[in-house]
């Protein structure tokens, strides 16, 4: 398996924070919001997740000399891009951070910039019981949110039926996190879903792509997620972790 952080984002929100620096090396509760994410992975796998972070030119180095100081190994993969209006978009950087690395393992997406208050190890476990690629979901009450977010269909057994990002008319109250599990000859499959009109701006359009063409399934989360966003979030996620430690 290999784990690829997605943090090629520029933050725009969380100006002027962000605006040379990275969001997921922003600190939350005496740690990197990253470093809750990898260190929690480098205990599930004896230390070496197979971490890739993707980003940008801009936050590039940032990232390389916080991976200089891991015990685990991370690859850093620059994107190219140096500006929100040119960035590439969350489907294209797998895409570029598998075609630059060589990878060709199963794959588990991580958003950068999210925190959870549960182990992932529950959900590496589901992966592995079901035998197919997976998704993580919540029950949210608030319809506003729910046109946000990338929003599921549920079928038996918790089967993954379809997954719609921001919609304008959402029809369940299932949210998928950016937390995603694709089996090794799913991932082979990204390059064909862009070349099929997949969007490729939210990472959650693969997974939508991908639950039309192969069977897959959700996990319902096991507890909370904090998803930094802007000030207020960001805040909200340091009050919640403070003076916390796993």
């Amino acid at each position: 398996m290999k784990s690829i952080f997605l943090a090629a984002g520029y933050a725009t929100r969380l100006y002027p924070l962000t605006e040379n620096f990275p969001k997921p090396l922003l600190e939350v509760g005496g740690k990197t919001i990253l470093d809750w994410l990898l260190e929690d992975l480098c205990g599930l796998t004896g230390g070496d997740p197979g971490a890739v972070v993707v980003t940008n030119r801009r936050y590039a180095p940032h990232f390389r000399a916080w991976a200089a100081e891991k015990s685990c190994p991370v690859a850093v993969a620059d994107d190219g891009t140096e500006a929100n209006e040119t960035r590439l978009g969350a489907v294209r950087d797998i895409l570029f951070a598998v075609d630059a690395l060589g990878l060709d393992d199963d794959l588990l997406i991580l958003a950068g910039d999210n925190l959870l208050d549960f182990s992932l190890g529950a959900f590496l476990r589901y992966a592995s019981e079901k035998g197919t690629s997976c998704t993580m979901r919540y029950r949210e009450a608030d319809e506003s949110r729910l046109r946000k977010s990338g929003v599921a269909e549920i079928g038996e057994g918790g089967r993954l039926l379809s997954l719609e990002e921001k919609p304008a008319e959402p029809r369940s109250h299932w949210c998928t996190p950016p937390f995603y599990y694709y089996r090794r000859e799913d991932a082979r499959r990204i390059r064909e879903a862009v070349a099929d009109g997949c969007a490729v701006d939210a990472p959650g359009s693969l997974a939508a792509w991908m639950c039309r063409h192969t069977p897959m399934y959700s996990m319902e989360m096991p507890g909370r997620r904090w998803d930094i966003g802007d000030i207020q979030s960001y805040e909200e996620a340091r009050r919640s972790y403070r003076g916390r430690r796993k």
